[in-house]
């Protein structure tokens, strides 16, 4: 559980958003103006430098947002599910059952974060389009927010590492990267 704390990219986490990166790259084509808006967390501005590099677009352009760090696991960050479990015994079921209003200690539940990411979504201008760099949990929870899903339904979507979305019109397209 990251949440907040900062770790550099896995190896396999480099060579993903290397893919990603040239992914999207064929996505844009020749239309790169767009702006990217990334979470201030270290890998995820190790991932946006990567993407950029693979896609040519430009790092420096990037538009840091503290709305999209991961969600907060407060006392949590930085543990396994086993050390939670021994430190907090019970805590993680507790959690299971009620994924979506559950509150770690000194952390964020799920609503918690979905409230502080439609809040950012609505903010933005209704004009040009955005590569949005952020986290396995606010990506789940953004494209929820955006398409108006109950909350159960958000914490049923996947959080893939190797794939992006693409969501215009209403709608929401998978773009897997793999090489």
């Amino acid at each position: 559980m990251q949440g907040h704390l900062d770790s550099p990219l896995t190896r396999d986490g480099v060579e993903q958003a290397m893919c990603v990166g040239r992914a999207l790259g064929a996505h844009l084509g020749e239309d790169i103006d767009h702006q990217m808006v990334v979470s201030p967390l270290g890998r995820c501005r190790q991932t946006a430098a990567l993407i950029c590099e693979e896609a040519g677009l430009d790092y420096a352009s990037c538009d840091f947002h503290d709305d999209l760090k991961e969600i907060c696991w407060g006392k949590w960050d930085g543990h396994t599910f086993a050390e939670i479990d021994a430190k907090y015994p019970g805590e993680l079921d507790c959690r299971n059952a009620e994924r979506w209003d559950y509150v770690p200690p000194d952390g964020e539940s799920y609503g918690m974060l979905a409230a502080r990411v439609g809040r950012w979504l609505k903010a933005l201008p209704d004009q040009g389009s955005r590569i949005v760099v952020a986290h396995g949990g606010v990506g789940r929870v953004f494209r929820g927010v955006y398409a108006g899903m109950e909350p159960q339904d958000m914490m049923d979507l996947e959080q893939p590492q190797d794939a992006f979305y693409l969501l215009e019109g209403g709608e929401i397209a998978k773009i897997d990267a793999g090489d």
